[in-house]
């Protein structure tokens, strides 16, 4: 009898034990259901300019000369009426008269028939314009960008602009380290061995560089002496200074081209190459293509813009009571640009020709102080203002962390980048 007792007991207790164990397993497989369900994998939209392209056929092309709208369209079954359409609607937000030759464009049409639904236009590297063909609807887009920070060392053995452009920096960027430095460094007179370093961010659209914003930091060195440009908000506005606490800027730019070579300088004694006489030439003279853009040197008011037999097409500023600048042999004036119009600082008030008495393309440069002409590039421009005293300990604090930044850049040659490229 004892036996049977003793058995039954063993029994419960086996039965207690798989009851608990089947019970705390299923509570632990409710707990995983519950707080790791399945994993729901959605598929990536195929997109292309915001649409989504998977049952559309992609044709590329760019604009050929004298094509129009109407002959890109015309072989993908688009009627002249909807065209028109199109090009009525479309006005105020891009005219399709502006469709410019070796622009990119883009068809989408079904992959059962060749009817466009879409066609796509990129004026410029960073926008495009979607015509949808089907109700004539029309928009405007801009492209994504990436924004890099970019830290560049590197040292003068040809010039600034063939040693820059070999490290990849663009003209947009060298033009800017040019005008940051104008009035401290001459540009005419670098030597093998100056060096540069400059920290900015650079805009890039799939995959290529389409801009830069302001530079962020920059150093340079001249025949040994260092010039430190630093970032510091001053007065609302933000500027560089010196590692002195010096302003870095002026009254006027230092050149009214972007960075380019001066041909000829202020001289009382010269030997004009047209009236093949000597006369004096009371400006400076910058060489560049028939075009290029002509900037005010600084803010003030046209007083004259016309033409005469010798200086040809040109451009009069009065700057203040003290400061005039003149700007010859323009091939046109700028948008706007007439007697009375204000300027800004850096405002293309015209393009590089050869009008009037000009044996080629150039900009005659010409400065006025208290009504006289006097050589431009002696003259000392006054500064802004340098670091106030309330400012002092702040600009300090931002000056050693900009130094201490600036120090960590190495000086990179050409060829060492491209073994870094290779790798």
């Amino acid at each position: 009898m004892k036996y049977i007792w003793t058995a039954l007991g063993s029994f419960l207790l086996l039965a207690s034990a798989f009851a608990f164990y089947h019970y705390y397993t299923s509570l632990e497989q409710d707990y995983v259901v519950n707080e790791l369900p399945e994993e729901i994998i959605e598929e990536e939209e195929n997109l292309l300019f915001g649409i989504n392209v998977d049952n559309f056929e992609i044709i590329e092309g760019t604009v050929e000369r004298n094509q129009t709208l109407s002959t890109i369209l015309s072989p993908f079954n688009v009627s002249y009426q909807m065209i028109d359409e199109i090009a009525k609607k479309s006005k105020d937000i891009f005219d399709v008269r502006r469709i410019a030759f070796n622009k990119k464009f883009t068809v989408l049409t079904p992959k059962d028939t060749l009817l466009a639904q879409y066609f796509i236009y990129e004026p410029n590297p960073t926008e495009f314009v979607v015509f949808k063909l089907d109700d004539a609807n029309v928009y405007k887009e801009s492209k994504p960008v990436q924004i890099s920070r970019r830290e560049i060392g590197g040292t003068i053995s040809k010039s600034l602009y063939v040693n820059m452009v070999e490290l990849g920096l663009t003209p947009d960027l060298i033009d800017q380290f040019a005008d940051l430095y104008g009035w401290v460094v001459d540009f005419q007179r670098l030597q093998k061995g100056d060096k540069f370093k400059v920290i900015f961010n650079e805009k890039s659209i799939e995959g290529n560089i389409v801009g830069i914003e302001d530079i962020e930091a920059a150093y340079f060195e001249h025949m040994g002496e260092p010039y430190h440009a630093i970032p510091f908000v001053q007065n609302g506005e933000m500027s560089y200074f010196d590692q002195h606490g010096e302003s870095l800027k002026k009254a006027f730019l230092r050149d009214p081209l972007k960075f380019t070579r001066i041909s000829s300088r202020y001289n009382l004694n010269r030997f004009h190459p047209v009236q093949k006489r000597y006369k004096p030439h009371l400006g400076t003279d910058y060489a560049a293509p028939t075009g290029t853009e002509i900037r005010s040197v600084g803010d003030g008011t046209v007083v004259e813009a016309g033409y005469s037999g010798g200086n040809g097409n040109y451009v009069k500023i009065k700057h203040n009571a003290t400061y005039t600048t003149q700007y010859l042999h323009m091939s046109k004036f700028g948008s706007g640009i007439k007697a009375g119009t204000r300027v800004r600082q850096g405002q293309v008030i015209g393009y590089v020709g050869s009008t009037g008495l000009a044996t080629g393309p150039h900009l005659c440069f010409r400065f006025w102080k208290h009504g006289k002409q006097v050589d431009w590039l002696k003259e000392k421009i006054p500064p802004a203002e340098p670091i106030s005293e309330e400012n002092k300990v702040a600009f300090e604090d931002t000056k050693r962390s900009i130094i201490q930044t600036l120090v960590a850049i190495p000086y990179t040659t050409p060829s060492t980048l491209l073994t870094l490229n290779d790798n």
